[in-house]
């Protein structure tokens, strides 16, 4: 994982300083490298389409642009000869999908690394300032940044008051979830669906889907990514867990895990499940 930034470096030039409090010169026409495929989608959003020179094999949207885009590997591994042959200026990368020695081995090869390490959703407004700041965006970055603020600030002032506790399944063998110190944890935690904690308190905890486990949720939630989860797993789940087969559930992992203007959207996808939930209740 790519190494924090001190305590207290301040909000100084907050739309060009990265996670890992480097300030960055603004780069309008920056060759960029995009590394994390939400962030692809967002500077898509921002009109940098044009900037970018490679992508991720993850990288899907939007899906008709991004096909014209070249992918130079994955998230965690890239080929190095494609990297060269792209000539990027400066890589967008994030500090849970991408490795420190990728970050290391950009910066080596003379390749600028911006950091991103959103926690929570009120980081997707600064998050977009940053690429629109860095890459010379500012004027589509803001609207876009705004417009996800006055959503967020509608969604948590009507958070509901009763708690539902949940366990978010992101893998199978092994089994994985997400604990509450994770992105994903608190964009739940905006409609009160509070998320199974392990007895470790690690982010990403393998799991045992034991009764205790699940006498402890009052729903499973079955992502759509990075494991793919199909209405078929639910229902293996259904035949081997039949006392709790009523709160198995799938929802798209895109919507509540994809930072950036993906989160926009999202946020209209987490309301409706609170709708949803409140309906069930009645």
């Amino acid at each position: 994982m790519i190494t924090p930034a001190p305590a207290g470096q301040g909000p100084a030039a907050p739309q060009l300083t990265d996670w890992t409090g480097t300030r960055h010169a603004p780069a309008p026409d920056a060759r960029i490298l995009s590394l994390v495929p939400s962030l692809t989608e967002t500077l898509f959003a921002l009109g940098l389409g044009d900037n970018i020179v490679g992508r991720t094999a993850f990288c899907i949207h939007p899906a008709e642009k991004v096909k014209t885009i070249k992918s130079v590997g994955g998230t965690k591994q890239l080929n190095w000869r494609k990297v060269d042959a792209a000539r990027p200026t400066h890589a967008v990368l994030n500090v849970d999908e991408n490795p420190k020695d990728m970050a290391d081995d950009l910066a080596a090869r003379g390749i600028v690394p911006v950091v991103t390490h959103p926690l929570a959703p009120a980081d997707n407004g600064p998050l977009i300032r940053l690429l629109g700041g860095v890459f010379g965006r500012e004027a589509a970055a803001e609207p876009l940044a705004r417009r996800f603020e006055d959503a967020l600030s509608a969604i948590t002032a009507a958070r509901p008051d009763t708690e539902t506790r949940v366990l978010y399944l992101i893998w199978k063998a092994p089994w994985m979830s997400v604990g509450p110190d994770t992105y994903i944890a608190r964009t739940l935690d905006l409609i009160a669906w509070r998320s199974w904690t392990s007895p470790e308190g690690a982010r990403y905890p393998e799991i045992d889907l034991t009764d205790p486990v699940l006498d402890d949720v009052d729903r499973v939630l079955f992502s759509s990514e990075p494991f793919p989860f199909t209405d078929d797993h639910l229902a293996a789940f259904r035949a081997d867990h039949p006392r709790h087969a009523a709160k198995a559930q799938l929802v798209d992992g895109e919507m509540l895990s994809w930072y950036g203007v993906r989160a926009i959207a999202g946020l209209s996808y987490v309301k409706a499940l609170a709708d949803r939930t409140a309906a069930s209740r009645r």
